[in-house]
């Protein structure tokens, strides 16, 4: 995908020409893995929604109910055919079985808090609902946190560009956000990593003894 269709002007001019129906399905393909800056289309509907130009009831509404669809469309997809695709994409980096069983029981403690905080990271936005359904989440308790996470993101983007993109300007706007984003993406790998690696340091350590 080219990345001159997805520049702020052109999600601008999209979200002009086709209204809500831009921002839902943005938020929508975004969820089921296609490379849209979904939060960036976001930022545009609650932007718009501050000039007047739509309502942020609507955008606000539009934001939650495709980001809840996604979400839940990729936790069935990480259900129904996630674990075999994640057997054939371990075998391709030489990652046993056993090893993925381990990360499926580890991401299976934590499902809940991923799906509901990953909502504001990039990254796990796209692949959080699928991992949920690989790791057998209970549906039920996926869609609880689904739609809490999605209405709580959904809400802090759409009221952000609503009232701050009446004293800055667009481009202003979504490039505090993208850079807040790249940090709080880098701590959270930080803090995954960091652990990861203590612990496999003192394993080799104790077994060097």
């Amino acid at each position: 995908m080219s990345l001159d269709l997805i520049s702020l002007e052109n999600i601008q001019e999209f979200a002009h020409q086709y209204g809500y129906w831009a921002i839902f399905l943005g938020i929508l393909l975004e969820n089921l893995g296609i490379p849209l800056p979904g939060e960036t289309v976001t930022l545009v509907g609650g932007f718009l929604a501050g000039s007047d130009e739509l309502s942020y009831w609507l955008v606000l509404s539009d934001a939650i109910a495709g980001a809840v669809i996604g979400g839940t469309c990729g936790y069935w997809i990480g259900k129904l055919g996630g674990w075999p695709f994640l057997l054939q994409v371990g075998k391709l980096f030489r990652i046993s079985e056993e090893r993925l069983l381990s990360i499926k029981e580890q991401f299976s403690q934590n499902a809940a808090k991923a799906v509901f905080f990953g909502r504001f990271f990039a990254l796990l936005r796209i692949f959080a609902a699928p991992l949920a359904g690989i790791a057998e989440m209970p549906f039920g308790k996926f869609f609880l946190y689904n739609l809490a996470g999605a209405t709580t993101w959904a809400s802090a983007m759409v009221t952000l560009a609503f009232f701050a993109g009446r004293v800055v300007s667009l481009e202003q706007l979504v490039g505090w956000v993208s850079q807040f984003a790249i940090a709080a993406l880098l701590i959270l790998v930080a803090l995954i990593v960091i652990p990861v690696w203590w612990e496999s340091r003192q394993v080799k350590r104790a077994t060097g003894e």
